[in-house]
């Protein structure tokens, strides 16, 4: 087996995933682009163990290793999406960076809404 083949459909698809990690805007995009980066390394890992000749075929264990990672992060990465999705109603990524609270004033922070709940009925005399 030639090693040329596996080496450039991976160095494709991790410039696939490259572009979609850079490119894209929608977080669940950004995920899958991930994903696609990690497959083109674990091709790569597979194809060298192959080459290689290796007898204790670190290259699959190691890519087993970084399957069980990938899912891992996948899982946590959606659930994270979702609640961002459900909080805010989109997954768009530009408009997900704007988090912080802006002062309403020159003076300090804005109030928060629990203090300002306390002050409007009078709990916080």
């Amino acid at each position: 087996m030639h090693l040329a083949y596996p080496a450039v459909l991976a160095a494709l698809l991790f410039c696939t995933g490259l572009y979609g990690v850079l490119a894209r805007r929608n977080a669940i995009l950004v995920l899958m682009s991930v994903e696609l980066m990690l497959n083109a390394v674990n091709l790569n890992l597979v194809a060298f163990d192959v080459w290689l000749r290796d007898q204790l075929h670190a290259g699959q264990a190691l890519t087993l290793f970084t399957i069980a990672i990938a899912a891992a992060e996948i899982g946590i990465g959606m659930a994270i999406v979702l609640m961002v999705y459900r909080n805010r109603g989109t997954a768009d990524i530009d408009r997900l960076r704007d988090n912080a609270e802006h002062p309403t004033d020159a003076d300090g922070p804005a109030p928060t809404p629990a203090a300002s709940a306390e002050s409007a009925t009078g709990a916080a005399a």
